[in-house]
């Protein structure tokens, strides 16, 4: 069996860790970042057995500054 490996972009929503993975656009919840990251993992396992993709595009993470008056 291949591996393969993704990104996972983990953020906190009142009680619940939504997980997403940029490259294949699976996005799942969890009480914890554990469970988070197992559900999206079963997700996009499933959604590639559906729907396999061809070829592999890292995403490109950085960051950026707001000004601080700026309204979120």
């Amino acid at each position: 069996m291949d591996m393969k490996t993704l990104t996972a972009v983990v953020r906190k929503e009142d009680r619940m860790f939504v997980a997403q993975c940029p490259e294949i656009g699976t996005t799942s919840q969890g009480h914890t970042l554990d469970e988070a990251l197992a559900n999206l993992k079963e997700a996009t396992e499933l959604y590639l057995e559906e729907f396999p993709q061809k070829g592999s595009h890292r995403p490109i993470v950085t960051t950026f500054e707001v000004d601080d008056d700026a309204k979120a």
